[in-house]
């Protein structure tokens, strides 16, 4: 019998795929070498526009099945134009939505019906690493506060094991909280 056949949630999560895809990419590595990209043009101001569309994965070009436009800006009180979420407020929304598909497709492998989940994450930064008044006060969040408040068939214990599974397996946990090599140069 599959996992879909012997659990009984339905999370929207196709979780025999994802098994599959592990299955397979245990058996190639190099189809689980992926490379994410965007492209980024100043607008005006603070204000950018980063337009996400091709990939690479599964050892070869793949595209989303619509082009994804974010802009990013600085809010008013930083004398800009509040076209949109400050570059470290996408960080954020990254952290969110990587843990939070992490917790929907544990929670299903795990038989586990959620009936809501609800991420409320924040981020504590000092401007004055930012704005070079004190040398000594890195630039990015000094910490992160994720909490989560979830509905589901399912005991504290097992929630939070959940949470913990998708902590231990987000892409996006693991770059913020690790060191990455970011390589930076002018065409």
């Amino acid at each position: 019998m599959s996992i879909i056949e012997t659990n009984a949630a339905d999370n929207g999560v196709h979780v025999e795929a994802l098994l599959g895809a592990r299955e397979a990419m245990t058996a190639h590595p190099a189809a689980a070498q992926f490379r994410f990209g965007t492209t980024n043009e100043w607008v005006n101001g603070t204000h950018s526009r980063s337009t996400v569309k091709d990939f690479f994965g599964v050892g070869e070009a793949q595209t989303h099945r619509q082009t994804y436009v974010l802009d990013t800006d600085h809010p008013e009180v930083f004398a800009s134009a509040d076209n949109g979420p400050t570059p470290p407020e996408m960080v954020l929304v990254g952290l969110a939505g990587c843990l939070t598909a992490g917790v929907a497709s544990v929670a299903q492998n795990r038989g586990i019906q959620l009936r809501s989940v609800k991420a409320s994450i924040e981020g504590d930064i000092d401007l004055a690493g930012i704005l070079g008044i004190d040398s000594d006060v890195r630039n990015g969040f000094g910490s992160i506060t994720v909490n989560y408040e979830i509905d589901a068939d399912a005991s504290r214990e097992e929630i939070e094991a959940v949470v913990a599974q998708s902590q231990k397996r987000s892409a996006v946990f693991d770059i913020i909280t690790n060191p990455t090599t970011v390589n930076v140069s002018v065409a």
